[in-house]
């Protein structure tokens, strides 16, 4: 019987929130679309406003400025993590 190489329960799940330089566009969310096959990234979630982002990610696989780097090299323009806007 063979061990899979990485189940949830090793997984450190992180909920952070950032804030957008600018409201997200049709541009925006197509690179928000392409940041969910980022390694660690769990989930990507836009607040109904459009200026802000809930992100779940694994932080045994990244640190925040990891999530940080990953979302501007994807062309996603946030700001260093923001106080929970109620995403």
């Amino acid at each position: 019987m063979t061990r899979p190489l990485y189940s949830e329960c090793e997984m450190t799940r992180v909920e952070i929130h950032f804030d957008l330089e600018r409201p997200l566009d049709e541009r925006l969310l197509e690179a928000l679309t392409a940041a969910h096959g980022i390694y660690g990234m769990e989930r990507i979630v836009p607040a109904p406003d459009l200026q802000h982002l809930r992100v779940d990610y694994d932080a045994s696989r990244l640190t925040v400025a990891e999530v940080e780097a990953a979302l501007r090299g994807a062309g996603i323009p946030v700001r260093a993590p923001a106080a929970a806007p109620g995403v």
